[in-house]
C-alpha cells in the first residue's frame, strides 16, 4: 500500500510516497526507513532503486518515506537555486511531518542517503537526536568536489558567462556551487552517535569506493555507535544489476533487522 503526500517546507510542496507493510494498522507503530535521493534525482530512483527498496523493506514490516527535493522529481521549486543546508532543512521538515503523523507512529527512523543524499542525510543524523541510525549507499564524501565532477569543468565555465550551469535541464547556480563548499561530512561522521552501514559498489565510475573505507576510518574514531562497511564486486554507482541489487538489498535488511533486535533488548531490559 502507497500512499502520496505533499509535506511542506517553506514556500514549497515536497512530494513524498509512504510505502506501508501489507499488515498495515493505522495507530500502531513501526520502524520508519527514510530515503534521501542524490544529485538531481528523485524518489523513484535509476532504475527504480528506491521503489524496489521500498517493497523490500515492506517484507520486514518497515515503513518506507521516499520524498523529492525541492525542484526535483513532482516536488515544486528550483533545484539548483537552494544550496547544501537547505537540503539538510528539507530533511529535517520530512523527519518531523513523519513524527507528527498519528496513522503511523514511528517506533524508530533509519535514514538512508544514497550518493549525494548519503553526504546529506549524514549531516542531518548528525544534528538530530531522533535518528540512531544511518545507512549510506555510494556516500559522496566532498561534495564540492564530486558534484563539479559529474558537471563537468566546461560546463562549469559558464559560470564566468551566466549566473548558472545548465544541467541536464537543471540551472545550478553559484549559491549552489559555493554552498557544498562549507559541508565536511568525512569530519562531521566523526562526531555522530549512531550505528551505520556504509555500501558502496568497487565499479562505481561516479563517487569512488575508496569513500567507503574513508567513511569507515572516520566513524571508528568515535567513542559510540557501531560501523559495518560492505563493498559489492563490480556494482555500479546505481546497483543497476539484478545481482548486484540483490546483495544491496540483503545486507541492508539484514542490518536492520538487527539493529531494531538489538532496540527491542534495549526495551525490554
Amino acid at each position: 500500500m502507497i500512499g502520496h503526500i505533499n509535506i511542506p517546507w517553506k514556500n514549497q510542496m515536497l512530494a513524498a510516497s509512504i510505502d506501508f507493510p501489507v499488515s498495515f494498522q493505522q495507530g500502531a507503530s513501526y520502524p520508519l526507513v527514510i530515503i534521501c535521493h542524490g544529485f538531481t534525482g528523485s524518489r523513484i530512483g535509476v532504475d527504480r532503486l528506491f521503489v524496489k527498496t521500498a517493497q523490500h523493506l515492506n517484507l520486514d514490516q518497515c515503513a518506507v518515506l521516499r520524498f523529492d527535493y525541492a525542484g526535483c522529481g513532482e516536488s515544486s521549486g528550483e533545484y539548483g537555486k537552494n544550496g547544501f543546508c537547505e537540503l539538510i532543512e528539507q530533511t529535517e521538515a520530512v523527519i518531523d511531518y513523519a513524527f507528527e503523523q498519528n496513522a503511523l507512529i514511528v517506533e524508530e527512523v533509519f535514514l538512508l542517503g544514497h550518493s549525494l543524499g548519503g553526504a546529506v542525510a549524514l549531516l542531518t543524523a548528525a544534528g538530530d537526536a531522533r535518528v540512531r541510525n544511518l545507512i549510506l549507499w555510494s556516500a559522496v564524501a566532498n561534495p564540492d568536489i564530486d558534484i563539479k565532477m559529474i558537471v563537468g569543468k566546461e560546463r562549469l565555465q559558464e559560470l564566468s558567462k551566466s549566473c548558472h550551469v545548465d544541467y541536464l535541464g537543471y540551472y545550478l547556480t553559484d549559491n549552489f556551487f559555493n554552498s557544498l563548499e562549507k559541508y565536511k561530512p568525512l569530519t562531521v561522521a566523526r562526531e555522530l552517535t549512531g550505528n551505520v552501514l556504509l555500501i558502496h559498489g568497487t565499479n562505481d565510475d561516479e563517487i569512488p569506493v575508496e569513500y567507503c573505507r574513508l567513511y569507515e576510518k572516520a566513524f571508528s574514531k568515535r567513542g559510540k555507535g557501531t560501523c559495518q562497511r560492505k563493498e559489492i564486486s563490480g556494482a555500479n554507482h546505481t546497483f543497476s544489476d539484478a545481482e548486484h541489487f540483490s546483495k544491496l538489498i540483503s545486507v541492508t535488511r539484514a542490518w536492520i533487522k538487527a539493529r531494531k533486535s538489538e532496540s527491542s533488548f534495549s526495551d525490554v531490559s
